[in-house]
């Protein structure tokens, strides 16, 4: 599957996972939110945190680590979570997304985002936009709603399925 053709500059925000350096446009990102107490709901796939309040409204909150089938993470004062505008199956949703860390908001050009390696790759290619060099690293470009897309359903499902997104038969 080709990647999406990225045309114009825009702002992403930086996060990580693990020691992997993600971006998502910033268009997608409501706010970020320092860790707060999250209620887990009952029954719902391992991936899903559970909910926060924010200002009176419940959002649900995804572990992106086990999400992407990352092993889970220890939560830290440096933990975030990524409140994220998104439309999934043609409908508005707002998730929160936990990271590790969120980092900076970069413009990119196109010019500096380049299609990701189509072998030995961790990451299910048909959810990344792009990779683009920064400083020493590399950050992949998340097609978030994508990542979402492949499971909408699940935000309100209660399946024990993990929903990650590493290849077949790949080890995160």
């Amino acid at each position: 599957m080709t990647v999406p053709q990225i045309t114009a500059a825009a702002y992403y925000i930086t996060f990580k996972l693990g020691g992997e350096l993600f971006a998502i446009d910033v268009k997608h990102v409501r706010e970020v939110l320092d860790l707060t107490q999250i209620t887990r709901v009952p029954t719902a796939p391992p991936y899903m945190r559970g909910v926060v309040n924010v200002r009176g409204t419940a959002i649900p909150v995804v572990d992106l680590r086990l999400k992407f089938g990352l092993p889970r993470g220890v939560d830290s004062v440096n933990s975030r979570i990524l409140v994220l505008e998104l439309s999934v199956d043609g409908q508005a949703a707002v998730v929160g997304g936990l990271a590790d860390s969120v980092h900076d908001v970069v413009e990119i050009e196109p010019s500096e985002i380049g299609e990701p390696p189509r072998i030995a790759m961790r990451w299910r290619s048909d959810v990344i936009a792009g990779m683009a060099k920064r400083g020493e690293e590399f950050a992949i470009i998340l097609d978030i709603e994508r990542v979402f897309a492949l499971d909408g359903a699940a935000l309100a499902q209660t399946s024990g399925e993990n929903g990650g997104l590493t290849q077949a038969g790949s080890q995160p």
